[in-house]
């Protein structure tokens, strides 16, 4: 469940990284951490990473709008990163370039619960998002799907 801050901290920072010329591509409120962490995934306008400058060069801005705000009133830490490996899928894109990957994949039954599988990527199309669990082949309806996201190969692989 996101933080209920999420939304607000999303439309700050929205508005700072794009004056850069980037894109947030997502934001995290990381509450089970001491102090609270506000983790922020830019990248550039095509898709593409970002590097350190640039990351840099929005975490001074994006400080300060945070700190004018007040919407956190406690002691957090702002990271500002490149969404890179070992994060959640997102675009069509990252389904074609992570196909064979191993994931963990966040379903809602219609309970409510929420269930975890992995496997290695399959693809992802209008309906199912498709996962290898050792061998049997899951399709899994994307209006079920919560997040995927990149894991490591687990060790009996």
């Amino acid at each position: 469940m996101p933080h209920p801050l999420t939304d607000d901290l999303e439309t700050l920072a929205r508005t700072v990284v794009e004056a850069a010329h980037l894109t947030v591509q997502s934001v995290e409120v990381l509450a089970h951490r001491l102090p609270l962490t506000v983790v922020v995934r830019v990248q550039r306008a095509d898709g593409s990473d970002v590097n350190l400058d640039e990351c840099a060069a929005v975490s001074g801005p994006l400080a300060e709008a945070l700190e004018a705000s007040e919407l956190l009133t406690m002691a957090y830490v702002l990271e500002v990163s490149s969404p890179g490996i070992g994060e959640e899928l997102l675009t069509d894109r990252d389904f074609v370039s992570f196909r064979g990957f191993p994931v963990e994949l966040i379903r809602q039954e219609a309970g409510g619960a929420e269930v975890r599988r992995t496997g290695l990527l399959l693809g992802r199309d209008d309906q199912v998002v498709q996962l290898n669990e050792r061998g049997r082949i899951l399709r899994i309806p994307r209006d079920e799907v919560l997040r995927v996201r990149l894991t490591e190969a687990p060790p009996d692989s």
